[in-house]
């Protein structure tokens, strides 16, 4: 028997842990630089479906085992990385634009080292351990991550109609790179 409760707290939790989590920003920030914003809200939900089902089925075992503080250098030392990459000359918007697998896999990716060890996946992990109903707390968690991720894109998607592409650019670039920055401090505090 399926337990809802294990569906609405998972998708009450995870909208809520989400509200200002780096992968609201994280969604701004890949819509004004590289617009398509379905694109982007199917990555995130395939992202979130494979991060956060593998979570809900491994319960507490990733949670004792993981070395958080690995994963976040590691995810650190990945925004810089592509917060320095999108600097790179010769790559216009428009051509980033035009590349729709391109977007999706860096989005998908983006969001996938996002949450690697972050408070909605250890969540999901400890719901998932909870209840044990992989499917239910999977779903809810998804669509918590989906609830507070969606207006970020589309709002991201009327400033980037109305705001400078090239300024946006190297915005988005120092953002990324202060994300990696705060991530790495995060973990060696």
């Amino acid at each position: 028997m399926f337990s809802l409760e294990a569906l609405f707290v998972a998708t009450g939790a995870v909208a809520l842990a989400e509200l200002g989590d780096k992968t609201q920003f994280l969604a701004l920030l890949l819509v004004i630089r590289f617009g398509r914003p379905w694109t982007i809200f199917f990555a995130i939900l395939a992202a979130a479906l494979l991060n956060h089902g593998l979570s809900a089925w491994v319960g507490q075992f990733f949670a004792n085992r993981l070395d958080t503080e690995l994963i976040q250098v590691i995810t650190g030392f990945s925004f810089i990385a592509i917060g320095l990459w999108m600097l790179r000359p010769g790559e216009a918007p428009e051509e980033a634009r035009s590349l729709r697998a391109g977007v999706f896999i860096t989005a998908f990716v983006l969001f996938s080292l996002a949450e690697l060890g972050d408070k909605t996946q250890l969540a999901t992990v400890l719901l998932g351990a909870r209840y044990g109903e992989v499917l239910l707390v999977t779903i809810g968690s998804t669509l918590g991550m989906l609830l507070a991720n969606a207006p970020a894109i589309w709002i991201g998607e009327r400033f980037a109609k109305r705001l400078p592409v090239r300024g946006l650019h190297f915005a988005s670039c120092a953002l990324f790179i202060l994300i990696g920055l705060f991530t790495l401090f995060a973990a060696w505090r």
